[in-house]
């Protein structure tokens, strides 16, 4: 049985314990068992995945849990760790060297300068590229943490909410026809709103704790002067990058606009030759990234692959225990989850933006945001054109929430997590899951509640 085909409708909402064990263990094993966990969170992930996995295929069949195991690995997994790879390698592979000052104005400028390039390198390219030179710009603060925390909600996230190529969510629109230029026309102005609010906060919160005592008394690890004596200047290594990251972008727009059936049959998964291309595509870059990048670029870069490695392990078991799940929302009303369903539709029957909008958010901070954006758009009817034009506020509003509130939880999307680890690399004490969410309900939660009574009452 395929897992486009398995009937939601027909599943018990036990089979969505692992997924809740999943999220579990990674929300409270860093806090309390936090040696263990780091030792061991590979083989948690893998226990997980067989509480799936092993009654699945007592109830279903070997045959059925293989074929779900084939498709999850083929068609959604490797594809997003490829790609994630690529830009992690690529965006890793360069130095911004020279020390910074890290500033209020300085931080918000840089995090100003990451919401831009988020939309066109992705989020993940983009927190790759900036993250690194922002930790060293503080890293003679006492307080880094919410550095970073802001960087995630910025940069990791809201900043993605103008193309396709920004997040995976609105890809996935482009892939179902949504016009590639929709998004910049339609979420622009929430994006904008929320990411200048999120500045502002910031800004006043960075310049109150820059002027406590002692804020910056610590000794600087970064050398100010260059090797003659004189200010160490702004300047980039590892140039062959520049010319590496357009073309991860051509290869995805590429195996988004060729449309072609062929491809290749591997564990009754059909692999599209333009998504074939693509991954190949991508592997290669990243070689020729690693490759001709100078080690001393790496070496000043602090590049290791554990970020990407605790990245790869965590999604395999939240791609794998989280096939139920979509199965069951999928199933709309009359599934298990019918009350999500039904809570994003008005009386008269026509769609809610303002409930599609929160909806679409609050499953995408704890469920993998793209699988979360198909499913309401295929509840608002699945119809580009229709959305495009008619629902536009509706699109909108899953788009948004998409996007938007991938930032509610460290797995809301992928950068998070890798952000996070390249933080804690650094000697970043980050807070844990729940403290990372005590202040998106505090800072984000607020205004998210204002983008809803501007944009879609």
């Amino acid at each position: 049985m395929p897992m486009d085909r398995l009937d939601g409708a027909a599943l018990s909402a036990a089979w969505g314990l692992p997924f809740a064990g999943m999220l579990l263990s990674i929300a409270l094993m860093p806090l309390l068992l936090p040696g263990f966990w780091h030792r061991h969170y590979g083989k948690v992930t893998a226990a997980w995945a067989l509480v799936f996995l092993l009654p699945f295929a007592l109830a279903f069949g070997v045959g059925a849990a293989a074929q779900s195991f084939g498709h999850a690995l083929l068609a959604e997994y490797l594809p997003f760790v490829i790609l994630l790879t690529a830009l992690y390698t690529v965006a890793g592979g360069i130095y911004i060297r020279g020390n910074l000052v890290g500033s209020p104005g300085l931080n918000t400028a840089i995090l100003a300068i990451g919401a831009v390039l988020a939309s066109f390198m992705g989020t993940t390219g983009a927190s790759m590229l900036l993250i690194r030179p922002l930790l060293r710009a503080n890293d003679n603060r006492r307080h880094q943490a919410h550095v970073v925390v802001f960087f995630i909600f910025i940069v990791s996230n809201a900043g993605g909410a103008l193309t396709p190529l920004g997040d995976p969510p609105l890809f996935l629109g482009f892939l179902k026809g949504v016009d590639f230029f929709w998004t910049v026309r339609h979420v622009w102005s929430p994006m904008l709103f929320l990411t200048l609010a999120l500045l502002a906060v910031f800004y006043a919160i960075d310049g109150r704790l820059m002027g406590e005592q002692g804020e910056t008394d610590l000794p600087d690890p970064t050398p100010s002067l260059d090797a003659s004596g004189a200010p160490s200047r702004l300047d980039f290594e590892g140039g062959v990058n520049f010319a590496l990251l357009p073309a991860v972008v051509a290869l995805v727009l590429l195996s988004g606009i060729w449309r072609t059936p062929a491809g290749l049959e591997i564990a009754g998964t059909h692999v599209g030759l333009p998504g074939l291309v693509r991954d190949l595509g991508l592997i290669v870059v990243a070689l020729l990234s690693f490759k001709l990048t100078p080690p001393r670029v790496h070496e000043a870069n602090a590049f290791g692959w554990g970020p990407m490695q605790e990245v790869a392990r965590l999604f395999a078991g939240i791609f794998l225990t989280i096939i139920p799940v979509i199965a069951m929302l999928k199933a709309g009303v009359h599934g298990p989850f019918g009350a999500i369903v039904r809570a994003v539709t008005r009386a008269d029957g026509t769609p809610d933006p303002a409930m599609y909008f929160w909806a679409t958010g609050l499953l995408s901070s704890f469920l993998d945001n793209a699988p979360t954006y198909l499913v309401f758009f295929n509840t608002a009817g699945g119809d580009p054109a229709h959305l495009m034009t008619d629902l536009a506020p509706t699109l909108t509003a899953i788009s948004a929430g998409a996007v938007f509130m991938g930032a509610n939880t460290y797995i809301g999307n992928a950068p998070n997590l890798m952000v996070k680890a390249i933080a804690e690399d650094r000697g970043v004490k980050m807070p844990g899951f729940f403290g990372y969410m005590a202040w998106s309900i505090c800072v984000l939660l607020p205004l998210l509640a204002l983008v809803t009574l501007i944009w879609f009452y």
